[in-house]
């Protein structure tokens, strides 16, 4: 029998405080595994100025909303704050919900909101990603109790210690993207989950990079647990998912022609969305973190856990 993690990321853009709030409480009442949202300073799908809320802020506020569920941005953009404050904000987290956060971690991407911030977005890709392992690096020693003194190319530290600890002995660090060459390099080196998108070969490919990055750096791969992006819509029929999906994109003022495609966008029955879940699960990939605009759909949020999970995982 297949067991598997659900996650729900609740979008940030188009929203206000109390829906998301009521989200948030719904999510951890169902019995779902972590709950997440953004760190983005614009809306990323459609009009990006929409209103959007800031991210560690949201899960702090959420932390005193919910009781049970790990909270956790998907991802926490590197850019946005030098890692030693990271590390601060989620032993902060930490202790605000009782030991359940997660500290998402990504190279970030959106340059509009970089620059319309005044937010250094660095010369491309490969120095953001180099950045970020460094970055990492810093935060892992430093949860773990390690004085840290570092001098290195973006980031520096003096024999700094992190005080309190977190209330978990290990504060998982989840890395999101799926870059073969430096991303899953350091999701091997550090993370404890890593999030990527793709169809089940794509899936089975990032799997035996990160077992390869593991085995050249001393890593038992065992110890990080691959998570899968999608969006879901239940319905009683595809047609009926599509018209509910239509309706939530018109709200964040995304045009079809900007929807995602068949390998992260689901829409349909019980039935077939169980069945395109346990294609990924049979990829290596057996916790699914499900995005979901607002409004918020909260048949998807009961089917999917009351009716789904269950038919995955009775194979």
């Amino acid at each position: 029998m297949s067991t598997l993690k659900l996650g729900i990321l609740l979008w940030s853009q188009a929203a206000g405080y109390p829906e998301m709030r009521d989200a948030a409480r719904r999510v951890d009442r169902l019995g779902y595994e972590h709950l997440w949202t953004w760190d983005h300073l614009y809306a990323i799908y459609g009009d990006p100025y929409q209103p959007i809320l800031e991210g560690w802020s949201l899960l702090n506020a959420w932390a005193e909303a919910t009781e049970r569920v790990r909270l956790g941005l998907l991802v926490g953009a590197n850019t946005f704050r030098n890692p030693t404050l990271v590390a601060k904000l989620a032993t902060t987290l930490d202790h605000v919900s009782g030991g359940r956060a997660i500290l998402g971690l990504g190279g970030a991407w959106f340059e509009l909101e970089h620059t319309a911030h005044g937010i250094d977005f660095g010369s491309g890709d490969g120095e953001r990603l180099n950045r970020l392992d460094e970055s990492v690096g810093i935060i892992r020693a430093v949860l773990d109790g390690e004085e840290v003194t570092h001098v290195g190319p973006a980031y520096r530290t003096e024999a700094l210690v992190g005080v309190p600890r977190p209330i978990q002995a290990r504060l998982p660090i989840m890395i999101g993207g799926g870059g073969e060459k430096k991303t899953l390099r350091t999701v091997a080196k550090y993370a404890d989950m890593s999030n990527v998108f793709g169809d089940p070969d794509t899936l089975r490919r990032k799997d035996a990079v990160i077992r390869a990055h593991c085995a050249d750096v001393g890593r038992d791969e065992r110890e990080i647990e691959r998570t899968v992006g999608c969006k879901v819509v239940i319905r009683d029929t595809e047609v009926e998912a599509r018209r509910v999906w239509a309706e939530q994109m018109a709200y964040n003022r995304t045009p079809e022609a900007d929807w995602d495609g068949p390998d992260t966008l689901w829409l349909g029955t019980p039935a077939s969305i169980a069945e395109t879940i346990r294609s990924r699960v049979d990829a290596g990939f057996s916790t699914l973190i499900v995005e979901m605009p607002a409004p918020y759909d909260s048949e998807t949020l009961e089917r999917l856990i009351g009716e789904v999970k269950p038919m995955v995982e009775s194979r």
